[in-house]
């Protein structure tokens, strides 16, 4: 298959180069030089046609194929409920999109078979024409207030305020790795301060608030309960990162100094995920979208989506900060640096 577009490329290739070879002949003839007696036939004028048509062919077929070889490589599965929403605003644009292109590209490689030359036929020629140009101004302006009209509501509802009972979880970057950070059994995630980052405090947690000592961190992988709200705050170490989730259409800047924020609804579990694609091995994950250095690869993090009853095993086993003892050391809480610097975490 792949052969015989590499066959009908180098063809059309061949042909556009004699045309433009042609072209080029005709426009020295108009300035004044080249060959004066050159003159278009019918036949020569039909052929143009017919090249163009079989050009079109050939492109339409090689659009086709890659939409088609392509296919595996678009957007996966959205796991989320604005997910969908987006989804469905991306097909809409892609839809109008194809009509438009396929209708004009169509009409370019139709009019040269139907309007070659032939002695005797004269050009219509007219400056403007009112009608047409009130209606190609009108529809494209309808079409696309319409999709910023929807757009600008698919971006409120995904940034609107999270539900009371969202899950509370900071992702702190870090060359090279993430941490998770899920707010305790007062729902509250504790206060932090960049000057103290060090040792094992490596997300500069202050050790004087109460409402630190119940927060969880975990690494490797962490997990969401389906069909709940999950509202993440995101937080960089040294430089920016992007919290990545492809299956949530999930995306947000880490940017140090600063605290970011988004929130979803997980709406298929891992397990359906795995039904769904047909890979056992299925797992959702979060990648970092800036290259952040030389080890930028390793910025992935395992999510696992699970019902309720089983994210709430999960979470009941994980360490809190008062179990995980990031506080042993206690001069990392102590150590206060100059404005402007900062502490290379756990290095």
């Amino acid at each position: 298959m792949i052969e015989l577009l590499y066959f009908i490329a180098i063809i059309l290739v061949i042909g556009v180069v004699v045309q433009v070879s042609r072209v080029y002949e005709l426009v020295l003839v108009l300035k004044g030089g080249g060959s004066k007696d050159i003159v278009v036939t019918e036949d020569e004028g039909r052929w143009n046609g017919i090249i163009y048509v079989l050009y079109g062919l050939g492109f339409f077929g090689a659009y086709v194929w890659l939409y088609i070889e392509y296919a595996p490589f678009f957007l996966p599965v959205a796991a989320s409920e604005h997910g969908i929403e987006i989804d469905r605003l991306l097909d809409f644009n892609f839809a109008m999109i194809n009509i438009v292109f396929v209708i004009t590209i169509t009409l370019l490689f139709y009019f040269p078979i139907k309007y070659y030359f032939r002695k005797g036929r004269k050009a219509l020629w007219y400056p403007d024409n009112h009608r047409a140009e009130i209606v190609l101004t009108i529809i494209p302006s309808v079409a696309m207030i319409f999709v910023i009209v929807w757009g600008l509501k698919t971006w409120n509802s995904i940034f609107s305020e999270p539900a009371e009972n969202a899950i509370k979880i900071e992702l702190y970057a870090r060359q090279f790795d993430w941490t998770a950070r899920y707010a305790g059994e007062d729902g509250q995630l504790g206060d932090f301060n960049y000057r103290l980052i060090g040792g094992m405090n490596a997300l500069g947690l202050k050790s004087d608030d109460s409402k630190v000592q119940d927060d969880v961190l975990v690494r490797g992988e962490f997990h969401l309960p389906v069909n709940r709200a999950v509202d993440f705050a995101f937080r960089s170490q040294e430089v920016i990162h992007s919290a990545y989730m492809p299956h949530f259409r999930a995306q947000m800047n880490c940017v140090p100094g600063m605290t970011t924020r988004f929130n979803f609804v997980p709406n298929k579990t891992t397990e359906e995920m795995r039904e769904i694609t047909g890979n056992p091995e299925f797992d959702f994950i979060l990648l970092c979208n800036k290259i952040c250095g030389v080890a930028h690869y390793n910025m992935q993090m395992k999510i696992v989506v699970e019902s309720q009853e089983d994210y709430d095993v999960w979470i009941a086993e994980q360490e809190t900060v008062t179990e995980q003892e990031i506080f042993a050391d206690l001069e990392s809480d102590k150590r206060a640096l100059p404005d402007g610097a900062l502490l290379a975490a756990g290095k």
